[in-house]
């Protein structure tokens, strides 16, 4: 009777272990998948901005047409990319560009004073914050969901049911230097 007793409570927490293990990678899994998303919108919200600034920097710099090109072909690029890997060198080209356009505004007075421009230039810079945000939450997320996976005994649940590493979004080097420009 007691060995009855001992194998049906050896049951009920290896059940419990499986149970709990499983939703905890599932809830992982959609957080990932909600941080994803979250740095989908800001990003979405930033190739917006973008050609409103293009435009204005247009009308004061029209010989910067490399630059202003660059800007345009970097954010058709950022927006036709998919998965994390893809999307974060898209947009690490991006970052670069759109620092190159910031740098050639410098040399013109009457653009920098120009309030369209101000405004934009405030809510790149801002859409920039809830990026880098955005992507710490996701990285934050993948890297609890890459130990969960790789830790036992969640590593045997998500060998069972194929739930495999995530990969980071991660910024390049090149994108965050400080562009030179010169005349």
């Amino acid at each position: 009777m007691i060995g009855i007793i001992v194998v049906i409570v050896i049951i009920v927490v290896v059940a419990l272990i499986f149970v709990t293990s499983y939703n905890g990678l599932v809830r992982l899994r959609n957080r990932i998948d909600n941080a994803f998303s979250q740095i989908d919108v800001q990003l979405e919200r930033r190739h917006d901005l973008i050609p409103n600034l293009v435009e204005t920097v247009k009308g004061y710099a029209a010989h910067e047409r490399e630059t202003l090109d660059s800007v345009v072909a970097a954010r058709n690029q950022a927006v036709s990319a998919t998965g994390p890997a893809q999307q974060a060198q898209a947009e690490n080209v991006l970052t670069g560009a759109l620092r190159q356009l910031f740098a050639v505004a410098e040399a013109y007075p009457d653009l920098k004073a120009n309030q369209n421009f101000l405004q934009l230039q405030e809510e790149l810079t801002s859409t920039e914050d809830r990026i880098a945000y955005a992507r710490q939450f996701y990285n934050d997320a993948v890297v609890k969901y890459n130990s969960k996976i790789q830790s036992i005994p969640s590593n045997i649940i998500a060998g069972m049911f194929n739930f495999h590493e995530r990969e980071y979004f991660e910024g390049e080097e090149e994108a965050r230097s400080v562009p030179r420009v010169q005349f």
